[in-house]
This record gives C-alpha cells, structure tokens and sequence, in this order.
C-alpha cells in the first residue's frame, strides 16, 4: 500500500481535501483520492497543486483564478486535466498562478497565468490560458528538465543548451539585463559549453548545478569545493544538498528558513550544523520553508516559516532549526541500529518516506508501508533521463555492432549528431570515476583521458562510413562554435578531449577541423589560455605528445602541398599554417615553462629546412625583429623550437656570414679579436682553433683557481674566490663563442645553468641539482617537507656556507640572514636565495666577463633561436654516438677501399673495442669525444695508408679528422697499436 500524506496551507483547496472545510493543516494528512495511486511527481504552486501519475496523467486541485489547474473552474480534490490525455507526462512544475508539464517525448506544455510571458507561448488569449499547450518553439528541441519561478521558467535540453522566459524585472533570465518580460523561450549562450546536471528556480532566480559542481553564471565560489549533487530554491532562499549528504542554505532567513537558529539573512552558504552526523538524501525548498529528509534513520525535518502549518510539526510556529515533521516513518530498511518504532499511522501501519515535495505553503510526501516494493528517492541520484547526452558505452558497442553499409537508428543518430555538436555533451562525457571529477580547477580538469583515448581509437576502428561522416560533419560544428571565453573552466574540458580525436591527426582535415580548432585555442582569453596551459602541463607526456604531433602533422602535410595558383586556396593554407604554428608555439612555452612535459626536441619538424628557404627567412626575421616590424606574413624563425640541428646550423652559417661582412674592418686590426672572426676555415686556422681548445683546457684546470670542479657531478662552475682578472673570462667567453661559429667541439663540463644564462633564462633549484646533487636534493627535501615543523626537523637560517681559501665562511642570502629561521612558510623564499647565490650573485662579475666574451661573437640575434640545451650540445657535443655511421661515412686514400684486409682488420678491433675506448679514438681523431649537435654523420674520417712498416703507430691529424693508419699484417699488432695510440690524445699527436 502507498499514498500521498499533506499538510501546511488548505485555504484554496491546494492540498485535495475535499469536504474539509480547513485554512491549515498542521500534521501530514492522507490525501484521499490520491491513496493507492502510483504518484510520480507533484509540484504546488503558490496556491494550486499539480500530481503527475506513472500512467503519464495529470491531476490538478486549488485555485483556478488564472486558469493554472486545466479546467473551467476551481476545485479542492485532484481533477484530471482532461486536455492532456493524448500526452503521457513525467515531470510538472507549477509557479504562482501557471503550470508547465514535461511529457515523454521531451515536450513542454503550459497553461495559467501569462501576465509575465510566462507561458512562452507569444501572445495567448484569455481562452487559451486554461488549456494546456504545446510551447511550439522548444518542439525541435528535446527538454529533459524544466523548473518554474514565480513568473517564468527555465528548462535544459539533452544537448546541453538552457532557455528562460517570463518575467525579468529582477534579471532571472539570464538575459543580462533587467526589466520587462520575454514571451518566448530564448537559449542562454553565456552558458553554452557547461556540462549541465540541474536547472532550478526560485522565486526571482535560477541556479544551474553543473556536473562538477560549479554554480553559474555566477559562482557561488565558497560551493566549490563541497561537491553538491542538488539544489532546491524557495522564493528567496536556497539549499544545497552534497554528495556526502550535508545540507547547505543561503539567501533571506527572516522565518528561519536556513535552518542556522537565526532569522538572519546569509549572503555565503552555511551548513545548516544541526542536521550535521545525519546523511541527508531528500531536500525540498517551499517559499519560505525547508524540508530535508534521512533516509537512514527515516526522520523528516522541517525549518522556516510556520503559519500555515506547512512545517508539519502539530503548531504554526516558525522554526529557525530542524524540526521533526510528525509522523509514523521509519528507515526504508530495519536493523539493530534502526528498530522498529513504536509509532504507527491510523491503521497500525509504520510508513517509509519515499519522496517528499513542496513550494508556496504547503508540502507532500509520498510513502510505502515497510518491506513493499518501490524506491526511496535520493536527490543525490541523477534520474539518467534528466541529465544531457554524453558519449557513453552504449553509444560505443553501438556504433562498433554497425556493419560498413548500415544505416544507423534515426535515436542514435540523432544523438550522435548532438553529441559531437555541443560542448556541453563532449565536456560532460569521459569524467573521472569516484566523484574525483569534482572542484575543476587548473590542477584537476576532471577528465579520464585514458576512457577518451580508449573511445576514439574504437570509433576510428568503425567500419560504418554514416556514423563516422556524422562525427565528423559534427565536430566541424563544434569548434567553430567554440568562445573566445569560456564561461567556466568546466567549459574547457573539450580542448583536452578533442586532442586524442583520430580526426584531428589527420592533416587532411586541416580546413575543417584542425584551424578552426586551433583558432578557438589561441583566440582564448587571458584567464581561459592560462588554465589550459596549466591543464597541458599536467597532461601524461604521451598526452601532451598527441597535441604537438597533431599540428606538426598538420604542418608537414601543408608543407608537401603542391603550388596551385588558386588564391583562395593559398590563402586558406597560409593561415591555416600560421594557426598550426601558433598552438605549436603556446605548447612550447607550457613545455619549457614546467621543466619539459616531453624532450624538446619532440617539437621538430626536420621537413622545414627542405621545404623553405631558411636563409631567406632568417633574413626577413632577422629584418623584422630589428625594425620591430611585424607586417608581411611570418617567418619561421618566429618559431625556432621546430628547428632541428641541421637547419639550426644553416641559420648559423648564415649569421656566421653576415657577422664576417660587418666585421671586415675589425677584422683588419692586430688583435685577438681580428684574427679569430669567423672565416673560411683553413689549416692553419684549425691549428690555431686547436692551439686555443687545448689552452682552454688547461686555464680550465682546478689548480689554476679560474674553475670549481664538482667531483660529485664532474662538473665546472666559476670560482667566485678566483685571483685571475677578469679578462681570462673573458677570453674564455670568446672561445666557446667562436667554437660555435666554426663548429668546433671544446671539451667543457659546464652545467646547463651556464647556458641557461647566456641566453638570459632564469636558472632554477634542477640547475643546481645538475651541479650539486647531494646539495639540491637537500633542498628538494626541504620544499617536500609537509609536517610544519621545517624549524626543528632543519634548523636553518638564511644564511650559506662556502669554503674560501681553506676556510668555512657563512655568507648571508638576504639581510638579517643569520637571525632568519627557515619556516614552512618561507622555505620557497629561501630555495629561491640559495640556488640565487651560487649560481647568480656570488659568480656575477665572473660570469658577465664570459658572457661578453660570448656575445661579442656571437652577437645579434641568432641566440634567440636556440634552447639552452641546443646551445651546450653546440659547444660541447652530444653523446648520440652512431659508429656504423662513422663507418659508412668513412672516406680511403692511397691504395686502402673498404675491402682492404687492413681496413678490414681495423674495424673489427674498432667495433670490438669498449665504449670508453671508442670515445678515446673519437677524441684521438677529432680532438673531442663527443660528436657534433649534427649527429655522426658529420663526423668524416679519412684513413690513409703510411709508409712505415707495422713498428708505427696510428697518428692523427685531428684537424682534419685524417687517420695514418699502417698496414698491419695481424690484427692483433693493429689493436696493440691503437689502442696505444689512443692513450696519447693531447697536442698534436704522436707518431
């Protein structure tokens, strides 16, 4: 057995008791000719009551003075709105004096009041007021909810889009402005994109729930955090219900109705304390009451405003505090910690709340007996036919069960084509499980990109060609529908979603989908880019990989494009090449600006020095930057992290040239300067370059003072204490500027911190992790350190210890130092000064004589191109070592070839050699063990017979990387011979 029980305001009949002559009822009553009937929804106006029943029928009671209950006339007990029969209703909401029902086919009917356009129905006569019809302009749209204010309404369709109309004198459409009234429904863009899970109205205002709990159009920011999964509204009040079952109320309070014990107003949600240890599962707000349900223990509360007995309490007293609702009911199910109560109902019965509902000053709630079949009702539980379409498993298995030449269901198509097509769908899919997509913020998008890989890689695998042309047709839709400013972060989520789309890695779709995309991402505003980018930096390196590959890809194909000498068509691959350039651009700033998501060199794109003249683009670059001229197009060079090192290096010679021609009047004076410019190399300039390498190996030595050496790292840093001038930096400087220039590799153990510096980038606590790992992982440990009590576990001050001249001196790192404790909240203030002393202020004088000795070579703008990593394996080289290249590489003099036994000999003891050795014979041959940023490839060995019998040994010219190699007759000579030979890589070799 079920029913429906009522009570507060009866004076108009609003509550069905017919024959009962009553203005309050102050206990829940049985509503007569509702006992039995399976009620699916009820909803009360401010003085009439709507019932929809399972069987899809509608049943309305009390006033009539505007026609809102469907009939002719006024009625105290449920009639049935006959004109409504043809319709099967799920859903019915009532304002003060006009009605709305929801049917199953998505459809909205109104009737009542229309003084505020209320009816979204234009102009309607007052015959047409009392007959339910249909709101004609939503008929193309399929509604899944729909709520009522006073005098308007507001309803969310399954493709994520919400509409308002009627009044609008305190600004509750939405419309952004105040004053008059909207008589037809009208779509809210300012929300377009949000992933919608709730629409509700109070009297004069509107709350939309989102899926992750973001209030809007403005946020109510102290929600943000508490995960709430439903709202109520009164008239001028609101609550919150949360996940974990809390209860949150704001708005006016002058009845009590926020439940804090005050009749105060509250501008900032408050958790109503006294329901606090209850796990609430129903909320329901009336027009200045509020009532909240516990599943688990059955109790029903009530708070607010009383006079009508609407609290159901026995007394028309106001309550500003939970109150129990009187009544026999008990949890849905029994145990030891909920017994069975003594208190029953008329009949003996104890009752199980199902549902409870409420609005103007009256309430319901429907109810079972205990152990009968049905539901209890948890707000915090989505009805799936209310919530918007999301891509889902269905969907998926669907699509894939298609044959190639299938034609889909119009139901699927339908919603496929509103999914791809709608922001909202897209962002509301593929949320983290276990509520973790809750709070969006910059550190938590709340997508599992593992689900939207797993589901593009299944549609890419769809044989059926109609479903995947929709999807496309679609997304084409979408990203040209994509604001500059989105309304929310949660609006968001699509630009993290469509990057693992299969149809955008197809460079084919550059016109359709991949510009228009990358349009939407740099026309961002200010605040919606920023927490993208943070989004981006977070992102799974494989993640972060599929965004750069999708516009490199797209890059290449525009660059393979044959010419056409269509302008439209060249226009259209200019720009779209300029927008590819661009998203590779702000990934490149996220990349470099957290520590390298993935390797840079992950953004090159080797195709670029084949396809574009790089010299004439340097140029015009080059033009452009000195005049600050930005009109022509753009270059290339705008864009330098696409470079790899071969095109790099064309950039280099071409600078290389242009630094030669301005400096042929410097060069022409005696001075180090002038004879070391770049030139034309010639043998005894690589002599010389070769003189100058091994001077600078040996000024570099410890013992000399200019250098620290690390044995911890094997690494150099400035010796702040050196007694050498600073003309020696200086010198040295000018050495690894000219090494660049004539690309010669110089054997220095610099950290990357140097040429950090030189290219003016800002060099951080990994910096001196490189230098000084013991030191920095100290440090690091430090900044991890959660306990609060940095001063006892550390015991720092901001102070530094530093050996000078045998001495352990403490240098302070901010004034006061010695008497500044080390604290949580300053150990980021400290970090910062320490890594500061050592690799800035204690070396300064130090390294501004380098780094001006640097760039009065290389000077101008070509630095601006290269990384800091692309400017260490300039001057150092790289250990990319490929010695079946060197072989393949290999050129032979005299009578040696390939096939000669010597050779032959030679490169079986080389390949059986230790990596060790190798790189000994690298350095033997080439004066360095490393090889050029080039690759091995660029590494040319030259091997010539001499005339000495098996007594010489190998020698080295390593100026021109020329090998004399005997003509061993054994090869175990050749490898005594060499591997001697080797052991002996300083000065010009020996013979």
């Amino acid at each position: 057995m079920s029913g429906v029980l009522g009570w507060g305001k009866a004076i108009s009949g609003q509550l069905g008791l017919k024959g009962e002559e009553v203005d309050k009822v102050l206990n829940p009553v049985q509503i007569p000719n509702l006992r039995g009937s399976e009620v699916l929804d009820i909803a009360c106006g401010e003085n009439h009551t709507l019932v929809c029943l399972k069987d899809g029928s509608v049943y309305s009671c009390g006033n009539n003075d505007h026609g809102q209950l469907g009939h002719t006339k006024s009625s105290k007990r449920f009639e049935c709105v006959d004109s409504l029969k043809s319709q099967r209703a799920r859903k019915v909401c009532a304002g003060s004096a006009h009605s709305v029902v929801l049917t199953d086919a998505y459809e909205v009917f109104t009737w009542g009041s229309n003084d505020s356009g209320q009816l979204g129905r234009s102009k309607v006569t007052d015959e047409m007021r009392q007959t339910p019809k249909l709101v004609k302009s939503l008929a193309v749209h399929s509604i899944v909810q729909v709520s009522c204010g006073s005098r308007h309404c507001i309803v969310l369709t399954n493709e994520g889009l919400i509409a308002t109309w009627g009044a609008n004198d305190c600004g509750q459409l939405g419309a952004g402005n105040k004053g008059g009234f909207r008589d037809s429904p009208e779509f809210l863009s300012c929300l377009n994109g949000i992933p919608i899970a709730q629409v509700v109205a109070g009297g004069c205002h509107n709350f939309t729930l989102s899926m992750s709990e973001r209030l809007v159009p403005h946020q109510c920011r102290s929600l943000r955090s508490q995960k709430i999964k439903y709202l109520s509204c009164g008239e001028d009040h609101t609550a919150a219900l949360t996940i974990d079952g809390r209860v949150f109320t704001f708005g006016a309070g002058s009845y009590g109705q926020l439940g804090h014990g005050s009749t105060n107003n509250e501008i900032v949600p408050r958790q109503v304390l006294e329901l606090s240890g209850n796990e609430v599962t129903q909320i329901a707000c009336g027009r200045r009451h509020t009532l909240a349900h516990v599943t688990k223990t059955g109790k029903l509360y009530s708070f607010g405003l009383g006079g009508s007995g609407q609290l159901g309490i026995g007394d028309a007293s106001n309550r500003t505090s939970p109150s129990r609702v009187q009544g026999p009911f008990l949890p849905d199910t029994l145990s030891s910690d909920n017994p069975l109560p003594m208190q029953v109902d008329n009949e003996g019965m104890a009752m199980v709340v199902q549902k409870i509902f409420t609005g103007g000053d009256h309430s319901f709630l429907l109810y079972k007996y205990l152990e009968m079949q049905g539901d209890v009702a948890d707000n915090r539980v989505h009805d799936p036919s209310t919530q918007i379409l999301t891509l889902s498993e269905h969907h998926l298995a669907h699509i894939e069960r298609l044959k190639s030449d299938e034609i889909p269901s119009t139901d699927l198509s339908d919603e496929i084509t509103k999914i791809f097509s709608h922001a909202s769908c897209i962002n509301g899919s593929f949320l983290l499980l276990n509520d973790e997509h809750y709070g969006s913020s910059s550190k938590n998008h709340g997508v599992d990109l593992d689900q939207v890989r797993d589901a593009f890689v299944r549609l890419e695998k769809s044989s059926n060609i109609i479903i995947k042309q929709k999807i496309c047709n679609s997304l084409e839709t979408l990203v040209r529908r994509l604001p500059h400013a989105p309304p929310d972060v949660e609006a968001m989520r699509v630009y993290l979603v469509l990057g693992e789309c299969h149809l955008f890695h197809q460079p084919k779709n550059y016109a359709s989908l991949l510009d228009p995309f990358g349009q939407a991402i740099i026309r961002l505003d200010k605040t919606a880019a920023k927490f993208l980018g943070q989004w981006w930096a977070k992102l799974q390196p494989s993640y972060f990989n599929h965004l750069v590959m999708m516009y490199k890809q797209c890059i290449e194909f525009l660059l393979q494009l044959p010419d056409t000498d269509n302008d439209m068509e060249v226009m259209k691959r200019q720009q779209a090449l300029f927008v590819a350039l661009e998203v590779l651009k702000n990934l490149n700033t996220v990349n470099e600006d957290n520590n390298q998501v993935i390797p840079y060199h992950k953004f090159y794109v080797p195709e670029l020095k084949d396809r574009i003249n790089l010299r004439k683009d340097y140029l015009k670059w080059l033009e452009h930057t000195q005049l600050q001229n930005q009109s022509g197009g753009f270059q290339f060079c705008s864009y330098p992290f696409l470079f790899d090192a071969a095109a790099k290096s064309i950039l280099l010679q071409t600078d290389a040239t242009l630094q030669m021609q301005s400096a042929v009047e410097a060069a022409a004076r005696q001075n180090l300067m002038g004879l070391l410019m770049p030139i034309e190399p010639t043998s005894a300039m690589l002599v010389l370059m070769e003189f100058f390498m091994l001077l600078l190996r040996d000024v570099m030595d410890p013992k000399y003072g200019m250098f620290l050496y690390y044995e911890e790292s094997r690494l150099q840093w400035f010796n702040a204490q050196s007694f050498e001038g600073n003309e020696m930096f200086h010198l040295i400087g000018t050495l690894c500027g000219l090494a660049i220039y004539n690309f010669t590799i110089i054997d220095l153990h610099f950290p990357l911190a140097l040429f950090k510096k030189l290219l003016k980038r800002p060099v951080t606590l990994d910096d001196l992790k490189e230098l000084m790992p013991t030191v920095g992982r100290s440090l690091q440990d430090l900044l991890d350190h959660e306990g609060g009590d940095e001063e006892d576990v550390f015991c720092l001050n901001f102070v530094i210890n530093q050996e000078m001249f045998g001495e352990i001196k403490t240098v302070a790192l901010c004034p006061d130092g010695e008497t500044k404790t080390v604290t949580h909240e300053n150990k980021n203030e400290y970090v910062d000064l320490y890594v500061d002393c050592i690799l800035n202020r204690s070396v300064h004088s130090q390294f501004t004589a380098f780094n001006d000795g640097f760039h009065k070579v290389c000077g101008g703008h070509i630095l601006e191109l290269f990384h800091p990593q692309e400017l260490q394996a300039l001057v150092i080289g790289n250990e990319d070592y490929d010695f079946h290249e060197l072989e393949k590489n290999a050129e032979y003099k005299g009578e040696y070839h390939r096939y000669h036994p010597t050779i032959k000999l030679f490169w079986e003891v080389f390949y059986d050699l230790s990596i060790q050795n190798k790189k000994k014979f690298l350095l033997f041959l080439t004066g360095s063990d490393r090889i050029p940023v080039l690759g091995m490839k660029y590494v040319k060995i030259v091997i010539q017979p001499t005339g000495g019998g098996e007594n010489f040994l190998p020698v080295a010219h390593t100026c021109f990387n020329l090998l004399d190699l005997p003509k061993y007759a054994s090869r175990q000579s050749l490898e005594e011979k060499l591997l001697l030979a080797i052991q002996h890589t300083e000065g010009f070799g020996i013979v």
